[in-house]
Protein backbone atom coordinates (compact mmCIF):
# COMPACT_ATOMS: atom_id res chain seq x y z
CA UNK A 1 0.00 0.00 0.00
CA UNK A 2 1.59 3.13 -0.76
CA UNK A 3 1.92 6.16 1.94
CA UNK A 4 -0.87 8.54 -0.20
CA UNK A 5 -3.04 5.35 0.27
CA UNK A 6 -2.56 4.78 3.73
CA UNK A 7 -2.78 8.41 4.63
CA UNK A 8 -5.71 9.15 2.80
CA UNK A 9 -7.09 6.15 5.25
CA UNK A 10 -5.91 6.69 8.32
CA UNK A 11 -6.65 10.65 8.24
CA UNK A 12 -9.99 10.82 9.88
CA UNK A 13 -9.07 8.86 12.87
CA UNK A 14 -5.96 10.88 12.88
CA UNK A 15 -7.94 13.99 13.13
CA UNK A 16 -10.31 12.57 15.86
CA UNK A 17 -7.13 11.85 18.05
CA UNK A 18 -5.36 15.26 17.47
CA UNK A 19 -8.87 16.51 18.67
CA UNK A 20 -9.15 14.91 21.60
CA UNK A 21 -5.06 15.53 22.60
CA UNK A 22 -5.77 19.33 22.10
CA UNK A 23 -8.80 19.35 23.86
CA UNK A 24 -6.95 20.07 27.37
CA UNK A 25 -4.62 22.48 25.44
CA UNK A 26 -7.89 24.79 24.07
CA UNK A 27 -7.33 27.84 26.48
CA UNK A 28 -3.83 28.18 25.35
CA UNK A 29 -4.36 28.08 21.59
CA UNK A 30 -7.15 30.25 21.90
CA UNK A 31 -10.18 28.77 21.61
CA UNK A 32 -13.12 28.41 23.70
CA UNK A 33 -12.62 26.45 26.68
CA UNK A 34 -15.76 24.77 26.69
CA UNK A 35 -17.11 20.72 26.57
CA UNK A 36 -18.76 21.57 23.34
CA UNK A 37 -15.07 22.31 22.00
CA UNK A 38 -13.56 19.60 23.43
CA UNK A 39 -16.75 16.52 21.94
CA UNK A 40 -16.13 17.90 18.43
CA UNK A 41 -14.44 14.40 18.06
CA UNK A 42 -17.11 12.92 19.10
CA UNK A 43 -19.93 14.75 17.36
CA UNK A 44 -18.05 14.62 14.12
CA UNK A 45 -19.10 11.42 13.75
CA UNK A 46 -22.50 11.29 16.08
CA UNK A 47 -23.68 14.35 14.53
CA UNK A 48 -24.10 18.06 16.50
CA UNK A 49 -24.72 17.67 19.90
CA UNK A 50 -25.04 13.85 19.35
CA UNK A 51 -28.02 14.13 17.29
CA UNK A 52 -26.72 10.86 15.82
CA UNK A 53 -24.60 10.08 12.33
CA UNK A 54 -26.02 10.59 9.16
CA UNK A 55 -25.17 7.45 7.89
CA UNK A 56 -27.43 5.22 10.02
CA UNK A 57 -24.78 3.64 12.08
CA UNK A 58 -23.26 5.74 14.54
CA UNK A 59 -26.26 6.13 17.35
CA UNK A 60 -27.74 9.22 18.94
CA UNK A 61 -25.81 10.71 22.31
CA UNK A 62 -28.11 13.13 22.87
CA UNK A 63 -30.27 13.30 25.95
CA UNK A 64 -28.97 9.73 26.97
CA UNK A 65 -28.86 8.83 30.26
CA UNK A 66 -25.78 10.09 31.76
CA UNK A 67 -24.23 6.75 33.97
CA UNK A 68 -25.26 4.78 30.62
CA UNK A 69 -22.88 6.74 28.82
CA UNK A 70 -20.31 6.93 30.82
CA UNK A 71 -20.48 3.03 31.26
CA UNK A 72 -19.73 2.39 27.49
CA UNK A 73 -16.92 5.00 27.15
CA UNK A 74 -15.16 2.54 30.25
CA UNK A 75 -16.77 -0.61 27.87
CA UNK A 76 -14.78 1.17 24.83
CA UNK A 77 -12.01 2.02 26.79
CA UNK A 78 -11.27 -1.52 28.68
CA UNK A 79 -12.46 -3.75 25.83
CA UNK A 80 -15.64 -4.80 26.72
CA UNK A 81 -17.30 -3.12 23.72
CA UNK A 82 -15.21 -2.99 20.23
CA UNK A 83 -14.27 -0.67 17.80
CA UNK A 84 -10.56 0.48 17.28
CA UNK A 85 -11.71 4.16 16.58
CA UNK A 86 -13.13 4.36 19.71
CA UNK A 87 -10.98 2.28 21.85
CA UNK A 88 -7.87 4.13 20.12
CA UNK A 89 -9.68 7.49 21.46
CA UNK A 90 -10.62 6.90 25.05
CA UNK A 91 -7.92 4.48 26.49
CA UNK A 92 -5.69 7.23 27.38
CA UNK A 93 -8.68 9.57 29.43
CA UNK A 94 -9.20 9.91 32.68
CA UNK A 95 -12.05 8.75 34.61
CA UNK A 96 -13.02 11.89 35.53
CA UNK A 97 -12.93 13.09 32.06
CA UNK A 98 -15.01 10.09 30.63
CA UNK A 99 -17.76 11.42 33.23
CA UNK A 100 -17.42 14.91 31.92
CA UNK A 101 -18.15 13.73 28.42
CA UNK A 102 -21.18 11.59 29.63
CA UNK A 103 -22.69 14.32 31.46
CA UNK A 104 -22.43 16.87 29.11
CA UNK A 105 -24.35 14.76 26.16
CA UNK A 106 -27.03 13.56 28.67
CA UNK A 107 -27.52 17.41 29.37
CA UNK A 108 -28.48 17.78 25.23
CA UNK A 109 -31.77 18.15 24.29
CA UNK A 110 -32.26 17.50 20.64
CA UNK A 111 -35.57 16.95 18.07
CA UNK A 112 -35.80 13.04 17.65
CA UNK A 113 -36.09 13.16 13.66
CA UNK A 114 -39.30 11.81 11.70
CA UNK A 115 -39.06 7.71 11.92
CA UNK A 116 -38.19 6.71 8.29
CA UNK A 117 -40.21 4.51 5.72
CA UNK A 118 -39.61 0.69 6.69
CA UNK A 119 -38.89 -1.93 3.63
CA UNK A 120 -39.75 -4.84 6.31
CA UNK A 121 -42.78 -6.56 5.66
CA UNK A 122 -45.95 -6.36 7.78
CA UNK A 123 -45.15 -9.42 9.69
CA UNK A 124 -41.63 -8.82 10.70
CA UNK A 125 -42.70 -5.40 12.23
CA UNK A 126 -45.81 -6.47 13.62
CA UNK A 127 -43.95 -9.18 15.62
CA UNK A 128 -40.71 -6.30 16.62
CA UNK A 129 -43.69 -4.19 18.00
CA UNK A 130 -45.06 -7.45 20.05
CA UNK A 131 -41.14 -8.12 21.04
CA UNK A 132 -40.79 -4.29 21.74
CA UNK A 133 -43.94 -3.88 23.96
CA UNK A 134 -44.98 -7.25 25.45
CA UNK A 135 -42.09 -9.80 24.21
CA UNK A 136 -42.61 -13.26 24.51
CA UNK A 137 -42.95 -15.41 27.38
CA UNK A 138 -43.05 -18.54 25.64
CA UNK A 139 -38.73 -17.68 25.03
CA UNK A 140 -38.39 -16.20 27.73
CA UNK A 141 -38.10 -12.70 26.09
CA UNK A 142 -38.90 -10.17 28.17
CA UNK A 143 -40.51 -6.73 26.57
CA UNK A 144 -37.60 -4.02 25.51
CA UNK A 145 -40.14 -1.49 27.10
CA UNK A 146 -39.98 -3.15 30.44
CA UNK A 147 -35.97 -1.99 30.99
CA UNK A 148 -35.88 0.75 28.06
CA UNK A 149 -38.65 2.45 29.47
CA UNK A 150 -42.41 2.83 27.75
CA UNK A 151 -41.65 5.49 25.34
CA UNK A 152 -37.99 4.04 24.81
CA UNK A 153 -36.32 7.06 25.64
CA UNK A 154 -34.28 5.17 28.43
CA UNK A 155 -34.36 4.81 32.56
CA UNK A 156 -32.35 6.57 34.58
CA UNK A 157 -29.61 5.84 35.97
CA UNK A 158 -28.33 3.28 33.50
CA UNK A 159 -30.30 1.78 30.99
CA UNK A 160 -30.02 3.20 27.16
CA UNK A 161 -32.55 4.98 25.03
CA UNK A 162 -33.80 3.07 21.86
CA UNK A 163 -36.05 5.90 20.22
CA UNK A 164 -34.43 7.54 17.14
CA UNK A 165 -31.71 4.98 16.96
CA UNK A 166 -31.17 4.25 13.43
CA UNK A 167 -32.06 0.20 12.18
CA UNK A 168 -28.65 -0.50 10.99
CA UNK A 169 -27.52 0.32 14.25
CA UNK A 170 -29.77 -1.48 16.25
CA UNK A 171 -29.06 -4.62 14.29
CA UNK A 172 -25.48 -4.44 14.54
CA UNK A 173 -25.63 -4.29 18.67
CA UNK A 174 -28.36 -7.03 18.62
CA UNK A 175 -25.83 -8.99 16.45
CA UNK A 176 -22.94 -7.86 18.52
CA UNK A 177 -24.68 -9.36 21.98
CA UNK A 178 -26.00 -12.22 19.94
CA UNK A 179 -22.38 -13.54 19.45
CA UNK A 180 -20.33 -12.22 22.33
CA UNK A 181 -18.86 -9.59 20.30
CA UNK A 182 -20.66 -6.94 22.69
CA UNK A 183 -20.85 -7.89 26.52
CA UNK A 184 -21.42 -6.85 29.99
CA UNK A 185 -19.70 -7.87 33.02
CA UNK A 186 -22.44 -11.08 34.99
CA UNK A 187 -25.54 -10.64 34.94
CA UNK A 188 -25.02 -10.15 30.73
CA UNK A 189 -28.72 -9.44 30.33
CA UNK A 190 -28.86 -8.43 26.82
CA UNK A 191 -26.46 -11.45 25.83
CA UNK A 192 -28.89 -13.62 27.45
CA UNK A 193 -32.08 -11.99 25.37
CA UNK A 194 -30.14 -11.45 21.82
CA UNK A 195 -29.47 -15.38 22.03
CA UNK A 196 -33.32 -15.96 22.06
CA UNK A 197 -34.24 -13.73 19.41
CA UNK A 198 -35.20 -15.83 16.00
CA UNK A 199 -32.53 -13.62 13.30
CA UNK A 200 -35.86 -13.17 11.61
CA UNK A 201 -37.04 -10.91 13.67
CA UNK A 202 -34.24 -9.12 14.65
CA UNK A 203 -34.20 -6.45 11.76
CA UNK A 204 -37.78 -5.57 12.40
CA UNK A 205 -37.54 -4.83 16.50
CA UNK A 206 -37.44 -1.27 15.97
CA UNK A 207 -39.36 0.75 13.12
CA UNK A 208 -37.46 3.59 13.05
CA UNK A 209 -39.27 5.85 16.03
Amino acid sequence: MTTFRLFTRCWPGVLLAITFWLAPHTVALGFEDTMAERVRACTACHGEQGKAGPDGYYPRLAGKPADYLYNQLVNFSQGRRHYHLMSGLLESLEDRYLREIAQHFSSQSVPYPPAPASSASAETLARGRQLATTGDSRKGIPACSQCHGKTFTGVLPHTAGLLGLPKDYITAQLGGWKTGQRHMPTPDCMAQVARRLDADYVIGLFWGG
